[in-house]
């Protein structure tokens, strides 16, 4: 069991969304909150409204700057500690076909849920292995399992980032470093950053959702899907053929259908 209490949590992207309500969880369990964020005014509000749970420290970040990354990754170790359990939480869509794409955005969003999980973890990560114990949680996404139109950059951005989170993990394991690495697949989550998604499958609830990864680092869970029917994706992906498995998936359960009406998230 990974314990809360007393400890140091980092959540990207903590000043709104599931990494807001994650922020709550753990300062419910005891821990002291380090929150980054790109928005400052939105961290600025999430600080105040958190200051009578417990300890919390916030920090304006734009996380695709690596040095950005080491620079206040070192503040945050002068300021409140070494870092315990690390929760990247921060990501980005943009919806639309492939072509229709800028480069810019197909850097930010590459950059934002695939690199800058990377460089946060190698940041945080010697330190938990010379203490022998901590925890990294990588929220990907059921995009980084099961290929979907309109949004192949982002698609793209959580298959890597999956991949290399379950990687790691084996790596941790293999070394005997006491890291546990957790990575969470969920579906859609009613957090306005698929706005306008139309799904036969339901959108996942911020709250239960942030409620159950917390529990699943508690548990050290390897692997977090959401709904339970992911863990199926890969099975059915060997079992059937492409032609099958994409008329059953895209026709049947709609789900090549649901960015049609993709608006995102209001600016």
């Amino acid at each position: 069991m990974t314990k809360f209490s007393s400890k140091i949590v980092l959540i990207t992207g903590g000043a709104s969304g599931i990494g807001k309500l994650m922020g709550r969880e753990v300062l419910q369990r005891g821990s002291k909150l380090v929150i980054w964020d790109v928005d400052k005014i939105n961290l600025q509000q999430t600080l105040e409204e958190f200051e009578e749970f417990g300890e919390v420290y916030g920090y304006t970040i734009d996380i695709t700057n690596t040095a950005w990354i080491h620079e206040i990754a070192k503040q945050v170790t002068d300021e409140v500690g070494p870092v315990d359990i690390l929760i990247n939480n921060a990501g980005i869509v943009f919806g639309g076909y492939f072509h229709e794409n800028s480069s810019e955005n197909i850097e930010k969003v590459m950059n934002v849920n695939a690199i800058a999980p990377m460089q946060l973890a190698r940041t945080f990560l010697s330190g938990m292995m010379e203490r022998k114990q901590g925890h990294i949680c990588n929220i990907t996404s059921s995009a980084g399992l099961v290929s979907n139109p309109k949004m192949a950059v982002y698609a793209g951005s959580k298959w890597a980032a999956t991949g290399w989170s379950d990687s790691l993990r084996l790596e941790m394991q293999q070394l005997k470093t006491g890291v546990g690495v957790t990575t969470v697949t969920p579906y859609y989550i009613n957090t306005g950053m698929f706005d306008g998604v139309k799904s036969n499958i339901p959108i996942l609830d911020q709250n239960k959702v942030a409620k159950r990864i917390i529990k699943a680092i508690e548990k050290e869970r390897i692997y977090l899907s959401m709904p339970w029917s992911m863990r199926f994706v890969r099975f059915s992906q060997e079992l059937f053929s492409i032609w099958f498995y994409d008329w059953f998936v895209g026709r049947i359960i709609g789900v090549y259908k649901t960015m049609d009406e993709f608006k995102g998230r209001k600016k």
